[in-house]
């Protein structure tokens, strides 16, 4: 008995000598609810001190978000197990051709071939309408990327009328980046690493009614500032052009636009439109998805470079 009143006794001071709450570095941040349980009736001050040392702790362990570093996102941000849709990526399916996975790393080939004649880290993967392959294009190409070493690469899923990105990834829907730009999460809490690669993810959260209003709000422009250069690239996956006006506010926070078109699918007139929309726009090229083996198209992609005038 005589060591328990010495250790509770040995409590009471150090939490007498402690900053008041509203003193401590980072009280501020303590939820309330925290607050009224370790003040509530009947609990002792031992187990009030350690409640609001725990949360002290867990706050100071994390860097502040203006501080990110690669290295700090590897320790801090969430890490689920991915579970890679092996129909959908080309890097996960050991029967998949070999042929499909080179394309990607052509792909990565010119841009980094462009990327030597003007600045490009952040790319906004796009189409004209629905179903174009857009999510199957973004986490293929960000796969290709980090599999060169030292490489790192963010993918975004921004269409957040229809996040899907989580889905060929295994990977958990939220919290994202509707939580972000409703100011609900900060970086470290929507950004996820879930293999080995240097490859980060921020899904598109939970579903919300204004969708355009809260990528006008300023935040994302101020998440891409804050991430653009801790990785090498950021993919970024966008509604479909032609369907809303979301693809044209992201546009212009990235560096430049890769547009999906589906072979014997895409109408050549949404095409078209989708070019006059982009008007302007630093508009790389177009991809095209789902060529059947031994079609007359010849390459995967067409129209790559500088855009046309």
């Amino acid at each position: 008995m005589s060591r328990i009143h010495e250790a509770l006794k040995r409590a009471e001071h150090e939490r007498a000598a402690a900053p008041t709450a509203d003193e401590a570095p980072g009280a501020e941040a303590i939820p309330d609810r925290v607050r009224r349980d370790a003040q509530a009736p009947g609990r002792s001050d031992t187990a009030a001190a350690v409640a609001s040392s725990i949360f002290t702790q867990t706050l100071v362990a994390a860097p502040p978000t203006e501080h990110l570093t690669l290295e700090s996102l590897r320790t801090h941000c969430a890490q689920p197990h991915w579970k890679l849709l092996p129909n959908i990526n080309v890097f996960a399916n050991p029967s998949v051709t070999a042929h499909a996975a080179e394309q990607f790393r052509t792909l990565r080939s010119r841009l980094y071939q462009i990327r030597g004649e003007q600045q490009l880290r952040s790319i906004l993967v796009t189409s004209a309408v629905p179903s174009e392959g857009k999510s199957f294009v973004t986490s293929n190409l960000a796969q290709a990327l980090v599999r060169q070493a030292g490489r790192s690469a963010l993918i975004i899923d921004a269409d957040l009328r229809r996040p899907h990105l989580h889905v060929p990834l295994g990977a958990p829907s939220s919290p994202g980046l509707s939580e972000y730009l409703r100011g609900d999460a900060d970086e470290l809490a929507v950004i996820q690493r879930g293999l080995d690669e240097d490859l980060f993810f921020i899904p598109g959260g939970s579903t919300v009614t204004n969708p355009s209003e809260l990528l006008l709000n300023g935040r994302m422009k101020t998440l891409l500032n804050r991430l653009m250069p801790i990785f090498n690239w950021v993919i970024v996956d966008s509604p479909p052009c032609l369907m809303v006006s979301d693809a044209r506010v992201i546009a212009d926070l990235c560096d430049a636009i890769l547009l999906v078109v589906r072979a014997a699918s895409t109408p050549v007139a949404s095409a078209q439109r989708a070019r006059q929309e982009l008007q302007g726009k630093n508009v790389l090229g177009a991809v095209l998805n789902s060529v059947e083996s031994g079609s007359s198209y010849g390459s995967y992609y067409y129209d790559y470079g500088k855009p046309k005038e």
